[in-house]
Formats: C-alpha cells, structure tokens, sequence
C-alpha cells in the first residue's frame, strides 16, 4: 500500500511540475509578444494573465489539498496497522496469496 501512495504521489508532484513548467512558459511567451503586440492584444493579454493566475491559485490548492488527504490517509492506515497487528497480517496474507493464486492461473494458460 504504501508504494501505491507513493506512486501516486510521485505522479502528482510530475503533474504540479508540468502546469508550473506550462504556466512559466506561457508567461514568457507574454512577456516576449509584447514587442509585436497590437491594440487588441493587450486586452487578450489581460485576460490571459489572469487566467493564468487562476489557474495557478487553483493547481496551488489542489495540491495542498491532495497532498493533506494523502497524509491523512498514511495516518489512519498507520493508525489501523498499529491498533490491529494481526488483522493486517491476515489482510497482507490473505491479498498475497490471492496475488499468487491470479499469477499462477495466468502462467497455467500459456
């Protein structure tokens, strides 16, 4: 389970790390444009920016919130762990064997 959670957080931090890498390239290709801009552009710029800054905000909150329900879930499993030993091994048991049962149907067939 917990290289699970560690995938999976693993995934979010490459997902953050693209948007923030997005969000700075876009902002530069705005500062570059500024040379060749029109009229009308600054108004798109506008909007742009603040588009931007929305969704910048939003990928913040998001990531603190997946990342709170992440440690909250490390916790209570922890905590189930810690107050039922044996249930947990049983659990870890009993999904090995039924890995182990899947794996060698699958090696049968061939």
């Amino acid at each position: 389970m917990s290289t699970n959670l560690q995938s999976i957080s693993t995934d979010q931090k490459h997902l953050a790390h693209d948007m923030r890498t997005l969000i700075s390239d876009v902002e530069a290709l705005l500062v570059h444009a500024v040379n060749d801009a029109g009229v009308g552009y600054s108004d798109a710029r506008s909007r742009l920016e603040k588009s931007l800054k929305s969704a910048r905000h939003e990928l913040e909150t998001t990531e603190k919130a997946l990342i709170e329900k992440a440690r909250h879930a490390r916790r209570a499993t922890n905590d189930y762990v810690i107050g039922h030993p044996w249930e947990s091994v049983g659990l870890g048991a009993g999904f090995g064997a039924a890995a182990g049962i899947l794996v060698g149907m699958l090696i049968c067939r061939r």
